[in-house]
């Protein structure tokens, strides 16, 4: 039985998130479905992070068993035949048997943007948050910098494993200009071991405040300090966000 290695790419707006539901359409789902088309016995795929609804990924990363009789090449070409429009396997290879793509990952890296116009964006709607309000990127970068280290992120997130551990090590955490893009758009590059559940749209929730200027870059840091997730800001909308790549 061969061990596969597959890089996903998907719009996240018609899902309710990547991990397989009891209802509801789900990229595992459709993923699942289309490698049964093509044959696969299969119960169920791995995969390297379980996005929410509505959030995208550019380098979300599966693994699965599958005694295919021909080239990887063309299991790729099969799957993607069988996969909707709104997600596609970019790329497909054999691994070692011992891959398991959240446990072998040594980092992720998702990336939210802003949209910040006074005019909205009709185009950037399904990829972007839209502040009309001007942003200090600045004052954001600066609350930011706090932000790399090893810390407890209780205040912004849960256990995704539902347990206690709310410790992570964030080795990137920097807002700039998207260059070459429409005017106004700006993205948050953050990359950890591993995120607790909704850590990211937590942290720009709090952080499109403190570009806002009605929280300075001190009350943010008291906030990650805190460990309480209750002093949290409202989180941010989930379109912004995509997992971006996962490191092994």
């Amino acid at each position: 039985m061969a061990h596969y290695q597959a890089i996903v790419e998907y719009d996240g707006t018609g899902f309710l998130g990547f991990q397989r539901q009891r209802s509801g359409r789900t990229v595992q789902g459709a993923l699942e479905e289309a490698l049964r088309q093509v044959g696969w016995p299969g119960r169920s795929l791995l995969a390297g992070g379980r996005t929410d609804t509505g959030v995208h990924a550019a380098g979300q990363v599966v693994a699965f068993e599958f005694d295919w009789k021909h080239e990887a090449a063309d299991l790729l070409r099969a799957v993607n035949a069988n996969l909707p429009a709104d997600v596609a396997v970019k790329t497909l290879a054999e691994c070692a048997p011992d891959f398991h793509p959240r446990y072998s990952a040594k980092a992720r890296h998702y990336r939210y943007t802003l949209y910040n116009a006074l005019v909205r964006a009709p185009l950037l709607e399904r990829y972007a948050w839209h502040v009309p309000l001007p942003l200090a990127l600045a004052s954001m970068q600066a609350a930011s910098r706090g932000l790399v280290g090893r810390h407890d992120f209780a205040a912004f997130g849960d256990d995704p494993d539902e347990g206690s551990n709310t410790v992570r090590t964030v080795t990137q955490a920097r807002w700039a200009w998207s260059l070459g893009a429409e005017p106004g758009r700006m993205d948050f590059d953050i990359q950890a071991e591993a995120f607790l559940h909704r850590m990211v749209r937590s942290l720009v929730g709090a952080l499109k405040r403190v570009g806002e200027g009605s929280l300075s870059v001190e009350a943010f840091g008291a906030i990650l300090e805190s460990r309480d997730r209750a002093q949290c800001p409202a989180v941010a909308p989930p379109q912004g966000l995509c997992l971006m790549e996962i490191l092994y």
